[in-house]
């Protein structure tokens, strides 16, 4: 694990890049986005996993941050789990209470208070998956947006809190997104986690600037407030 240092007792962020667990893409898909969150005063670490025991690792990883926590100064609570492609399965998938209890063998693991997901296409649903935050390009010819969204409409037909952006023509692999129609991405993943476990590092996430969503529900009514269930397409939001 690299540590991308960030305040004192801040809540902590692991971050897993893609790679088709053939290899690991740190340098696009995890180094970028730890630096970035601890320049928000966030404790992050960038999980260089093994590709045959990639659950495995970020199994150690997250026990081993909870374990030393005091030791390394994070906050035992209110931590999430970030990925693009294949890393982002291996988040959601720990993100799920029952598979973290499963394959950690322990009870005292509080779950993940988000899961931030880019680009794939992990379709598996549970009632026991943690409020989840998903963003795909819709020119993206390894992962499918509309997968990516019936996926969280689904969790959020469980009442599970969740948020989807598509940014038009963007392909897989967008990492960040600088200079990009996703630019400022994690921002809005970043409001998200804090909206969901009140996980504040040094201030509050600005809003992404570079968009002017407006906020409707599925009859076309514009609304002024977001709730559970957002799906941001086109740059228009759709609240369920």
């Amino acid at each position: 694990m690299f540590f991308f240092r960030g305040n004192s007792n801040a809540p902590f962020a692991i971050c897993n890049a893609g790679g088709g667990f053939s290899y690991v893409g740190a340098m696009h898909d995890s180094f970028p986005h730890a630096l970035e969150l601890s320049k928000q005063g966030y404790n992050a670490f960038a999980l260089i996993y093994r590709p045959g025991d990639a659950y495995e690792d970020l199994v150690r990883a997250i026990t081993y941050i909870y374990d030393h926590a005091d030791e390394l100064g994070v906050s035992r609570t209110g931590y999430s789990l970030w990925g693009g492609s294949a890393g982002a399965r291996m988040a959601a998938t720990l993100g799920n209470s029952a598979n973290l209890r499963s394959l950690t063998g322990r009870t005292d693991l509080p779950q993940v208070s988000a899961v931030i997901m880019q680009y794939t296409g992990y379709t598996t649903v549970s009632p026991y998956d943690g409020p989840t935050y998903a963003c795909c390009g819709t020119s993206d010819g390894i992962a499918s947006w509309r997968t990516m969204q019936s996926r969280l409409e689904s969790l959020s037909a469980l009442g599970i809190p969740t948020e989807f952006h598509s940014y038009n023509g963007l392909p897989h692999g967008f990492g960040l997104g600088t200079g990009t129609v996703a630019e400022g991405w994690l921002q809005d993943a970043v409001r998200f986690w804090q909206s969901q476990s009140g996980a504040t590092a040094i201030r509050s996430a600005k809003a992404n600037t570079r968009q002017q969503d407006s906020v409707y529900s599925l009859n076309g009514i514009r609304r002024n407030t977001m709730q559970r269930g957002i799906n941001i397409v086109d740059r228009k939001k759709i609240i369920h």
